[in-house]
Order: C-alpha cells, then sequence, then structure tokens
C-alpha cells in the first residue's frame, strides 16, 4: 500500500538524518516523499512598516539560498530515484506542516529534534512537541544526537 511521507526539514545538523528516514519509509511503502522547509515570517520592526531595505534584502537573499538547498536536495533524490517534490512555505512551522500534511494526505510526517532542555521548551517552545499535542497522524522524530 502507497504511503505520502512529508517530510519537515530545517536545514540544522539534523537535516540528512531526517531525509534519510524519510526516505527509506518513502521506499519501504513504496510512496510519494514531500520535503518541505517553512520560512517563518520576519517580526514587524517598530517604526517601520516592512522594515529597513537592508534586512528585506538579507531576507531575500536567505530566503533564495534556502529555496536553492531544497531544490538540489530533491534533484539528488529525483536521481536516486525517489519519488519527491521539494516546497518552501512562508509561516509558523507547527501550524505550516499540519496545513501541508492535510492538504497532501499525508500518512506520516518525520521531522528532527534539536534535543534542547525544558527551559527552552517552555520559554520558546518546541515544533516536535507542538506537532505531538495537535496531529493524529503518526510522527517519526529523528534525535538531534544519537542515543547513549
Amino acid at each position: 500500500m502507497s504511503k505520502s511521507i512529508l517530510a519537515a526539514i530545517d536545514f540544522s545538523d539534523t537535516t540528512d538524518a531526517v531525509i534519510a528516514k524519510a526516505v527509506e519509509l518513502t521506499q519501504a511503502f513504496g510512496g510519494k516523499l514531500w520535503l518541505i522547509h517553512t520560512a517563518v515570517p520576519e517580526p514587524d520592526f517598530v517604526g517601520y512598516e516592512v522594515g529597513p531595505e537592508y534586512i528585506r534584502d538579507s531576507a531575500a537573499r536567505h530566503l533564495r539560498e534556502e529555496h536553492k538547498m531544497l531544490g538540489e536536495y530533491q534533484e539528488k533524490l529525483r536521481t536516486d530515484g525517489v519519488d519527491v517534490t521539494a516546497m518552501l512555505i512562508p509561516g509558523e512551522p507547527i501550524e505550516m506542516i499540519l496545513q501541508e500534511a492535510e492538504q497532501l494526505e499525508a500518512d506520516w510526517i518525520v521531522l528532527g529534534s534539536h534535543g534542547h532542555g525544558a527551559l527552552y521548551n517552555l520559554l520558546a517552545g518546541s515544533v516536535c512537541q507542538g506537532l505531538l499535542q495537535k496531529t493524529q497522524r503518526p510522527l517519526v522524530i529523528v534525535p538531534s544526537r544519537p542515543a547513549d
């Protein structure tokens, strides 16, 4: 039975491991891989409607680099025979991952954990924790470092 796998990446140290696990699942189920990266919008700057020009230019350059990296991952995976589509999606990660999983009818969501401590998660939140609380879809969470 063919499955649809959504892998959320953030270009951190866990990205290659997340992609490897997502490819493994995709190949095991003979399915389609959706590789997504969410680009968090820049906060509004006090006193500016859209921020100073150098900030906008820097943000645009950063988005172009991320888009290029996604394309490179997609091309390599296709060369390796994986049915994959890569997408750069603007928005808050938890909301966008859930929305895309629903629209793409993803059977599984694969993402990485950064292994931050409880204080960080309390103050900043965790995408993994947010998804665990808000989805009924199976999650595969790839740890940031090997277990001891």
